[in-house]
């Protein structure tokens, strides 16, 4: 059997963590893709996956083997571009990561609208409120707020964000507007991506910065249920403009403390630096850093 068709199909079943995931998504039948893996575990004579009634999970040998797989599998794409032209035609599988809520409101409709425009490609997307590493990872292209590491990913611009303390005009009118960071303390707080018994708020005034820690009545491990929770009135939170602008806008929220609010943060397009960047990722990054240049919304807004 293809060595490469092995390679896809180990990968395919490692990054769904299923037979049947890694089937549906090459488009092959399970006992096959159940074959193509035996067959390649037989020929390294190790096990690459550990097996049980509810999940597939790599060994700690198909945790490296899968990271060298990735890269060759890579490689080939880039073989198979640069032979086909750089203005080739994009086709192939596309791997795309955003923080979730983002990737809902502001990537999903490009993706949507990239499928449409090539027939060729197939796009898995994983949105995820945590910073992913492409390469570890297997994605090609990956959108990242706030300020970037050093590192050998090609970083494009797109937008700004800012931090927006805010809750509804009922909750302000009964418990009263905070003017002052510290006032804070006295209000009923909920806190979005943690699980923590205290948060740090950061804020910004006249260059100086300063941090209030703050103890949540509700935390929560996701931005929509805070958002849920402040729009039924409960208490005051502090989510990314992005999330809020929807209800900001229709005044279902108030934005409170706007002049103690820290620095916009930037937004980047991110993808693999490589001797041929494919033509998927270039068109899809292409299309991608237009859409989020010219929505009003990503301006800091």
């Amino acid at each position: 059997m293809d060595r490469f068709h092995l390679l896809e199909v180990f990968v395919a079943v490692a990054e769904e963590e299923s037979f049947a995931g890694g089937a549906r998504r090459l488009g092959l039948s399970a006992p096959a893709v159940t074959r193509a893996v035996a067959g390649l575990e037989a020929r390294l004579g190790v096990k690459l996956l550990a097996r049980t009634t509810r999940f597939v999970r790599a060994t700690e040998a198909g945790i490296q083997y899968l990271e060298h797989a990735r890269r060759i599998l890579l490689e080939l794409d880039e073989a198979d571009d640069a032979a086909s032209g750089i203005h080739g035609q994009p086709r192939g599988h596309l791997a795309v990561t955003a923080p979730a809520l983002f990737g809902r409101m502001y990537v999903m409709p490009h993706v949507a609208e990239y499928l449409q425009r090539y027939p060729d490609i197939t796009v898995s997307t994983l949105l995820l409120d945590r910073v992913v590493n492409l390469l570890e990872e297997g994605m090609d292209v990956g959108i990242r707020i706030g300020e970037l590491p050093d590192s050998a990913l090609r970083a494009i611009h797109v937008g700004t964000v800012r931090r927006v303390v805010c809750a509804t005009p009922g909750y302000l009118q009964t418990h009263g507007v905070p003017l002052i960071p510290a006032d804070l303390s006295t209000h009923t707080i909920i806190a979005a991506n943690t699980l923590a018994a205290q948060v740090d708020w950061a804020f910004e005034h006249a260059k100086n910065t300063s941090h209030l820690r703050l103890k949540p009545r509700l935390s929560t491990s996701t931005n929509e249920s805070a958002i849920d929770v402040a729009l039924a009135g409960s208490g005051v939170v502090r989510q990314m403009s992005y999330q809020v602008a929807p209800y900001l806008a229709t005044g279902q929220l108030q934005a409170i403390l706007t002049e103690y609010e820290t620095a916009p943060l930037p937004i980047h397009v991110l993808h693999r630096e490589g001797r041929h960047v494919s033509a998927r990722v270039r068109s899809f990054v292409d299309l991608l850093v237009e859409r989020l240049r010219a929505d009003q919304r990503l301006k800091g807004g």
